[in-house]
């Protein structure tokens, strides 16, 4: 194609975009603001499922045709299980696997080009056919020539080549979807909740490192290293000397993909344990290493059978395509933190102060309202996994939509710029774990995750206080001393002082040895409570609860005297 047919293409690509946002936020605004006003919100609502339905459809075939990032965009909306329609996410899930190859004539093309040699000199043997096709590039089995295999300690691999030209088409998206951001900032609906141009250029960023395969083998690496000696996951090798920025090798290892579950039964292996043990690794990506695989979708995990280990697992997940990761910032963890604690705990307070910790919730809301629903919610539905609440009666939902939809819908939330990937990995992984064990409940994972995470903030609290007594007491052990040497200076008549400062000193020594004393106390009444919650609950609980007594005065004792 000719620089000319090709500018031309990308035009009409572009306009083609704008064309269909345009199109779709004209029916909007029609049936969702215009009818409402004339006392039609019946139709709308009576309308809205199909018209989303149908919304999906057309969506569907512009990705597929355009493909690029396109095809992006629908993936993600078809995880958006939590706030899209199933009309929508059932339409676009096929994405995922939807996606036309590119014939192996341009694919050898780009991956020579690229290698700077033949593919016969690069590698021994190289398969026409892809194993997986995808928006950005395709995946081709291989192997490597004796002499890289000696080197490496590998034979056979996947190679991923770029599909040809896709550096123009991303950016010639990423103008469209900028275009279109610009025009969701004049909805005040969208506005008020959705920084729209930071979530594309948060998108942008991420595409930008995608179509970057030094980027992603980087992060493979990275992400080995997060989980090495962690018999429960693995991840490819890469192999450097056949990688550049659009070729990328790596070690074979296909195995059965996570949600085959007939083909897991087969092997022995229980798909409810996969479950259990995905939703486990994805907490730990989020909350030890900070580091997370934002593209879990079944493609890109496999369960490889083994021996069962000392475990009593037979299996271990194994990663691929690292070039969608979450880096998780400290203060978005510490908000992640809180969050996971309080659902836990069905605290609907400790809920709000985690959203708003978070960025989701701005500090200016109004939460009294938000606390009681989320009390009622939990109430209701706090313990049930996915398929007990799909056997709850729709029109329970929907009252409860009706009694606080109106004031949540008018709470200052927004959707922080960093949360785009985490929430596109969450909402991926909370549908696998359902798809691979109906049962699943999500409690159920979080709670001792949750309490491990507690127990993890209850050492460091317990250590901080140690340390503050053990500096406290080295000071009273050297002060008997320091009292003598100036009563001696006093006595040989070399030293003049006022005593009510040093009376006032004595006194907050006094009060230090009484915090000392409560913060002793508390640690007894603590472990001595943790101790009896087995045995004896209503004993262990009180102590634990009466603790905070001590506790409370050990921290803010010694403010009064201030």
């Amino acid at each position: 194609m000719t620089d000319a047919a090709a500018q031309g293409a990308h035009r009409a690509r572009y306009r083609r975009i704008l064309s269909f946002a345009a199109r779709e936020f004209l029916k909007i605004w029609w049936f969702e603001l215009v009818l409402p006003k004339f006392g039609l919100s019946s139709v709308s609502e009576r309308t809205r499922a199909p018209r989303m339905q149908r919304f999906a459809k057309r969506f569907h075939v512009l990705a597929v045709e355009l493909g690029g990032l396109m095809i992006k965009v629908g993936q993600f909306m078809s995880s958006r299980l939590d706030v899209l329609p199933p009309e929508i996410t059932k339409e676009l899930e096929g994405l995922q696997d939807e996606v036309p190859a590119v014939p192996f004539a341009g694919i050898r093309a780009a991956a020579e080009a690229e290698l700077g040699m033949p593919l016969e000199q690069a590698y021994a043997w190289f398969d026409e056919s892809p194993v997986a096709a995808a928006s950005l590039g395709q995946a081709h089995r291989a192997r490597l020539s004796a002499q890289d295999a000696v080197d490496t300690g590998l034979a056979n691999v996947v190679v991923k080549v770029q599909r040809p030209g896709i550096d123009e088409i991303v950016a010639v998206d990423l103008a469209a979807l900028r275009r279109v951001a610009r025009w969701l900032t004049r909805v005040r609906l969208v506005a008020d909740r959705v920084d729209a141009p930071g979530l594309v250029e948060e998108f942008a960023q991420t595409s930008l490192e995608e179509i970057d395969y030094l980027h992603e083998a980087a992060s493979a690496e990275r992400f080995r290293e997060n989980f090495a000696g962690d018999a429960r996951v693995d991840a490819p090798e890469i192999v450097w000397e056949r990688s550049t920025r659009r070729v990328l090798t790596l070690s074979d290892v296909t195995a059965i993909k996570i949600n085959d579950t007939d083909a897991l039964r087969a092997a022995g292996i229980d798909p409810a344990e996969v479950a259990d043990v995905f939703a486990e690794v994805m907490f730990d990506q989020v909350f030890t290493h900070s580091f997370v695989h934002a593209d879990p979708h079944p493609g890109n995990i496999f369960v490889t059978p083994e021996p069962a280990s000392t475990t009593g697992r037979n299996f271990r997940l194994t990663f691929i395509d690292f070039g969608m990761m979450a880096e998780v910032p400290a203060n978005l963890r510490d908000g992640l933190r809180m969050l996971l604690i309080a659902v836990a705990g069905r605290d609907s307070k400790g809920l709000v102060a985690a959203a708003q910790e978070i960025g989701v919730l701005l500090p200016s809301a109004d939460t009294a309202e938000l606390e009681r629903a989320l009390r009622a919610l939990f109430a209701r539905f706090g313990g049930m996994g996915f398929a007990e609440l799909s056997k709850v009666d729709p029109r329970e939902f929907a009252d409860f939509a009706d009694e606080f939809g109106d004031m949540v819908r008018s709470l200052p939330l927004q959707l922080p710029e960093n949360m785009l990937l985490l929430i596109r990995a969450v909402s991926l992984t909370s549908g696998m774990c359902s798809s691979l064990d109906p049962t699943f409940n999500v409690w159920d994972a979080a709670e001792p995750y949750a309490g491990r995470l507690l127990r993890d903030e209850s050492g460091n609290l317990m250590q901080e206080m140690a340390q503050q007594a053990m500096e406290t007491a080295a000071v009273t052990y050297r002060l008997p001393k320091r009292i003598d040497a100036i009563i001696t200076r006093v006595d040989d008549g070399n030293v003049t002082f006022d005593t009510s400062r040093l009376e006032r000193r004595l006194d907050r020594l006094e009060g230090i040895a009484r915090r000392i004393g409560s913060g002793v106390l508390f640690a007894a009444m603590l472990v001595g409570g943790a101790l009896l919650v087995p045995s004896l609950p209503p004993l262990g609980i009180t102590l634990l609860c009466v603790s905070a007594l001590p506790l409370l005065h050990a921290v803010f004792g010694g403010r009064r005297q201030r």
